[in-house]
């Protein structure tokens, strides 16, 4: 007997795919799908926790469902205006086959048919007790419910498949209207919240908990309510108020938090087990089997620049960079409307986000390399090439960071700081553990002895930079009169290939690097790093509350809601009064807050897709003028998956969403 159609797209997709061994139990598909050992509470348990494969195995660890997530909108553009995934981040060229747009439909399709089945069996589970058989039910729909959220929000009126595999045959499949799509995820997100406790289940933090399913619940509302959606009368935007609200004020007895410093969001110690995450994407164990195969993340090597391109003064080679990572790609750099959003003066979103200073490392703790050995001496010729001050030349700039070694399966390269002005002897006693590595406080200090690269997000004047003991360049230069990054040199050196880089999905501490497996062998790879993902944080929750308030036409809560994101990132707390508070918040306040705080968190495009074409076209006029030239109204969706039409029937009639 044939399959359904969409359930065999999403097991046959689903059932390639290796699981990732983060902290979550294994589960071979490939042992059975059907019969009675689905009733096997052993068998049935695993198939909840196979339920889990794409977070970290696909979305999160690499570019492509990133690139959907965030490309085309006003936070990024491609460095040096480079055509590079330009069907995504600019509008040209998006068919069905496009590779972002076509992997995501089968990646979010992949694992329903595993939530169907887990659902449908749950009442006849043998073995196990009723209470742990909720909970994993509940986890079930409440994945169910993001898989099709991100169909949904993406694609529009997809199918909804709520049955297993097992059930014959649809090969001519029809589409379901927003009000049963966005009705099943609001029942399965309702009856997680019930169904799930405060603390995960099995104490592992890896799975989905209460906050988890009425966090997402309340972006499902708010995302359903850009479509026009009501329930019993009532507006959707009302809902997403009430339910985000709902978290907010009841957050320790859902187990939710909000850090009261932003800096504790990022802090390297805070990575696994982050109080204010809703829901991650758990990155693997350094200590599984490398015949496991594990997934890393090489995200991070797109959205940094390379310094390297600077080696007269940045002598850390891309290959053997322990300190950053190998950060070769180099393809997305924020928009000039992201950073202008940033006041870095009072809000410490700015260096929490972007590293915008670049120093050399050594390996004095690893003993690979002396403290002396990436030391620059500054010449004449770098003063006249750079506009370094004349009073520099034979002085050094000092390595700012150190890097250990620690065996194992997946070798670590924990890094530690240099301090600024210390004696310089390489003294590994001297080394400081700042919060985040990558954090490097704004602004920049003159005396700094530590920095090669300085990219000023406040322009300097020529003799504002010869104060500086480094290499430092205006951000606002590179950029031309449209507000996309130059494509060729502005000053005879290489700085136009620089730009802010996000730190958000790079991280330094033990456990944090990964690699690859070679024929069952564990190999180093500068590239892949394992740090765990937010898919949701309760920061998310304030913005939602204060978006749904604006929406219904209450500026003034809204305005409540998004000063408590705006309090924890006030530099000094004297100045969050006069330049950080606000007394009203409209749509655009909203929009513009939602960037600071989760740019780098794959939000923006379904964010601004529920605001309505106008204010999508408009946002990308402000940021990213290439895209907004390309920009129609059939781009508020993405097109169907092309291998997904080339295996039913109706592929016409179904249609491509207008590609």
């Amino acid at each position: 007997m044939k399959k359904n159609i969409l359930s065999k797209v999403a097991w046959l997709f689903g059932a390639t795919l290796m699981l990732n061994a983060c902290s979550l139990d294994e589960y071979n598909p490939g042992a059975g799908t059907g019969g009675d050992q689905t009733k096997n509470f052993s068998y049935w348990s695993g198939m909840v926790t196979y339920c889990y494969e794409p977070l970290y195995g696909q979305l999160f660890s690499a570019i492509d469902y990133f690139a959907v997530a965030e490309g085309g909108t006003d936070l990024w553009q491609t460095a040096n205006n480079k055509t590079w995934g330009s069907e995504v981040f600019h509008y040209e060229g998006l068919t069905t086959n496009t590779n972002y747009t076509n992997k995501l439909f089968k990646q979010a399709y992949s694992l329903i048919n595993t939530c169907n089945s887990v659902i449908e069996v749950a009442s006849g589970v043998e073995g196990g007790n009723a209470t742990d058989v909720r909970i994993l039910e509940g986890e079930a729909r409440c994945l169910r419910a993001y898989y099709y959220y991100l169909l949904v929000s993406n694609y529009g009126e997809i199918s909804l498949i709520l049955n297993s595999s097992q059930d014959g045959a649809v090969l001519r499949p029809e589409r379901s209207s927003y009000e049963a799509l966005y009705g099943q995820m609001v029942t399965d997100l309702t009856l997680a919240s019930q169904y799930l406790g405060k603390e995960p289940y099995n104490g592992d933090y890896a799975r989905v908990t209460k906050k988890t399913a009425l966090g997402l619940l309340a972006r499902v509302y708010a995302q359903g309510a850009g479509e026009g959606l009501t329930e019993n009368g009532v507006s959707y935007w009302q809902r997403a108020k009430e339910v985000a609200e709902d978290l907010i004020n009841n957050a320790s007895t859902y187990g939710a938090y909000l850090y009261e410093d932003v800096e504790d969001v990022w802090a390297s110690a805070n990575n696994k087990n982050n109080k204010e995450a809703l829901f991650i994407a758990a990155g693997p164990s350094t200590t599984m089997s490398p015949s496991a195969n594990l997934a890393c993340s090489n995200i991070f090597t797109y959205l940094f620049c390379n310094p390297y391109k600077l080696n007269d003064v940045y002598l850390t080679k891309d290959n053997a960079n322990y300190f950053l990572g190998r950060v070769n790609n180099n393809i997305l750099a924020p928009s000039k409307y992201v950073i202008d959003l940033f006041n870095a003066d009072y809000d410490k979103r700015w260096e929490n986000t972007f590293m915008c200073a670049f120093g050399n490392e050594s390996g004095v703790q690893a003993g690979w390399t002396t403290y002396d050995k990436l030391r620059v001496k500054i010449t004449q010729e770098m003063c006249d090439k750079y506009g370094i001050g004349a009073q520099y030349v034979g002085q050094y700039i000092y390595p700012y960071a150190d890097y250990n070694y620690i065996a194992g399966t997946w070798g670590q390269y924990p890094g530690k700081m240099w301090p600024k002005n210390s004696d310089h002897t390489g003294n590994i006693a001297d080394l400081q553990e700042p919060k985040n590595l990558y954090v490097i406080p704004y602004p920049l200090q003159k005396d700094e002895d530590r920095i090669a690269i300085y990219l000023s997000k406040e322009p300097l004047s020529a003799a504002e930079k010869a104060e500086y003991r480094c290499v430092c360049v205006n951000i606002d230069d590179l950029f031309d009169s449209e507000g996309k990054y130059k494509e060729t040199s502005f000053d005879g050196t290489s700085t136009h290939q620089l730009w802010p880089g996000l730190i958000k999905l790079n991280w330094n501490f033990d456990g944090a690097f990964g690699g690859t497996v070679s024929n069952g062998a564990a190999k180093n790879n500068l590239q892949r790093k394992n740090g765990d993902v937010f898919i949701m944080r309760m920061a998310e929750v304030y913005l939602i509350a204060a978006e749904a308030n604006a929406m219904l036409g209450n500026e003034g809560q809204a305005a409540t809601w998004l000063n408590y994101l705006r309090k924890r990132a006030c530099r000094n707390a004297a100045d969050y009064e006069a330049h950080m508070k606000l007394t009203t918040a409209n749509e655009q306040v909203v929009l513009d807050e939602y960037a600071r705080e989760l740019i780098g968190e794959f939000n923006r495009w379904a964010l601004l897709k529920r605001h309505g074409y106008n204010v999508f076209k408009n946002q990308l006029q402000k940021g990213n003028p290439r895209a907004a030239k390309s920009f129609s109204e059939k781009n508020m969706l993405r097109p169907i998956s092309y291998d997904f039409l080339n295996q039913i029937e109706n592929a016409d009639q179904y249609g491509t969403n207008g590609y």
